[in-house]
Order: structure tokens, then sequence, then C-alpha cells
């Protein structure tokens, strides 16, 4: 999705925002950040644009009045890509604005780093770009160097470990009547109360309804309906949903595109239920303000991270785990009047 091969760092100004919440104060520099040589750069780059080469999901940004010129970064980055030379001024602001809006107990103080990227790539497309990151957690570092015949053993610490980004978000000079386009990072910790503040309140993101996003939203859905929602109309042992989500999960797989009559008649089949799914995805759609279309194009990289999630595992009380991949005709469940328990049988040809 975001490559950086060809990118370029241009500048970088760094600040320190504290939480309000605790009394902490911020603090601003008075111009960017003098790179001398090519290392620094180098090492930059690497921490702050390798997070997002696995970013799949893409934002706008937005404005609860619908205003998208009340959105603070909206504006601020509208004024940097129009005139860099007020890169450093609107990066005071957008400190500024972190710290009004990053004021629950729970959330680190750090350093705030706004850097100017040229080149950057997002589905192909180079473009310039406004990185806007945030460091909260230090870690101790090690060196051992020569000394004397031997080696001596030093330690350095409230460094940061450059593999590992807490936040960050790329604001690309491209669609901006639509808020832009946007990739973003959230380590969260905290808890939730503390992790919303930099997607919902420093940013404001509303998601792209892109290929990629309805994919991955109709499965999460229809997941959800499957186990949450069936057993409210109908009975349905865990091998039979687990069925269920094998065969959704197979049509995103061997299927280019999506078409909602079909899929609900080959892997749901029975009329009632395809209804009843409708209409919970429509409740989705209504509460979310996210509508999915009846047809789209299915993104692979979206089935591959539902995947993840989606579970074909029959835990039996704590001493078995049947996994299902094929036909559920094949597995049988009873109870056993001696025994007083449930039981499954399994039929197969052979063993592996």
């Amino acid at each position: 999705m975001v490559t950086f091969f060809e990118a370029s760092l241009d500048t970088i100004s760094v600040h320190h925002v504290g939480n309000q919440a605790l009394n902490e104060l911020y603090s601003l520099s008075d111009h960017p950040i003098i790179l001398k040589d090519d290392i620094i750069p180098n090492l930059l780059m690497q921490y702050f644009l390798k997070p997002f080469e696995k970013a799949n999901e893409v934002y706008h940004l937005t404005h609860s009045s619908g205003d998208l010129n009340l959105n603070e970064l909206h504006h601020f980055a509208t004024q940097v890509f129009d005139d860099k030379e007020k890169f450093h001024e609107a990066s005071k602001q957008i400190a500024k604005h972190l710290f009004k809006v990053a004021n629950h107990p729970n959330i680190k103080g750090g350093e705030l780093y706004v850097v100017y990227f040229n080149q950057v790539q997002i589905e192909g497309n180079p473009l310039d770009a406004i990185g806007i990151f945030k460091s909260e957690n230090k870690e101790t570092y090690l060196k051992v160097y020569p000394d004397t015949g031997g080696f001596q053993v030093d330690y350095e610490q409230d460094a940061i470990n450059i593999n590992k980004l807490d936040k960050g978000v790329l604001i690309f000079n491209i669609e901006k009547e639509n808020g832009y386009k946007v990739v973003v990072v959230d380590k969260t910790n905290g808890g939730q109360d503390a992790a919303i503040y930099w997607k919902d309140q420093f940013l404001q993101l509303k998601i792209r309804n892109d290929s990629f996003n309805q994919t991955s939203n109709t499965l999460g859905i229809y997941k959800n309906f499957v186990t949450q929602k069936l057993d409210d109309e109908f009975e349905m042992s865990k091998a039979d949903k687990i069925d269920l989500l094998n065969r959704s999960m197979k049509y995103f797989k061997e299927k280019d595109t999506f078409d909602m009559d079909e899929f609900t008649g080959e892997v749901i089949g029975n009329e009632k239920a395809i209804e009843s799914f409708k209409n919970f995805k429509s409740q989705y759609e209504q509460e979310f303000d996210s509508p999915i279309a009846n047809t789209f194009e299915i993104s692979d990289n979206a089935v591959k991270k539902q995947a993840r999630v989606y579970k074909s595992v029959l835990k039996l009380d704590k001493n078995f785990h049947i996994y299902i991949h094929g036909d559920n005709k094949l597995i049988e469940k009873g109870f056993d009047d001696d025994k007083h328990m449930n039981y499954y049988k399994v039929y197969f040809k052979e063993e592996a």
C-alpha cells in the first residue's frame, strides 16, 4: 500500500507534548532540526515509514459538522501543501492541537515529530506527504565497545527503538476535497478511553469505503451474524456454525467479485437465514454510517487479514480441540446416556 524506496525526508520539526490532565506542559522548538549527515535521515525514514508498509486501510480527514474546513489537521496540512514556508509554524499549531485533545490521564507525554516527505508512494502514486509521529515509550540500550585490549559495556536510558513506532499518520497531498488520503499507525496503550484520542479526537478520521474496507466489513458482519445472531432464530451446533464460517471464507478466497445474492445462496442457503443476514447487515450500515454495496471487488489482503480471526476450532472441555476444515457431514453430535456426556463422531478414510 505504502512504499518509500524513492522517498526523501525534506524537513523535520520536533516538539514535546505533555498531558494537561497531569499538569504537564508542552514545549515547542524555535526551528526545524538540521540533519548533518545521511545516517540519521535514513534511520528516521525507517522509524517513521517502515510501519506503514503493511497499512491497508486508507482514511479521510473529516469533521462531525460535515464542514471539512473545521478539521484542524486538514487546515494545517492545506497550509503547508500550499506554502511549504509555513511548515514549522504549522507544526507548532499541530503540537498545540494534540496537547488540547490528549487530556486523558492514561495518555503518555512524548516527543512529537512533524515531517515533510517527498515522493512517498501510496497505491502506486508518488506524492508529497506530511507525517506526524509521537514517541511515547522509551527503552534502555546496552552498548559494547573495544577498550584497552578488551571490551567495555555502557548503557543509554530513555532511548527510542526505531523498530517500534507508537503512533503515526501520513497525510498525502491528494484528494484534498475528500479529506486527503490518510494512513495511520496506532499502537494503543493506556486502555480504550485513552486509545481513541489519536484517531478520533486528534485526527478525526473516517475510513475510505473501498474494496478492502467493504471486504473486511462484510466478512466481519457475517462472522458476527453466525456467532451472535443465529442462536436467536435457529438451533445450530458449533460444528454447523464453523461450517458456515468455512464456506464463507472459501467463497471469498475463490471469487474475484462479491455478489450478495450469489453469496447468500451458495453459503447460507436457507431463505429465512438469508433475510436475517441482510437485515443484520443493514443495521450495521445504519449504525456506523458505512454502506456496503451488493457487489464489489474482493480484496485479497482483506481476506487474509480476516482469515486470521475466522476460527475453525471446536473446543471440547479442556481435553480436545477439533479442527473442522471441510465437510461438516463427516462429524456427528450425540449424547451418551450411560456417561451423561455429549460426544462427537468423526468419519475419515485414513490417518495423516
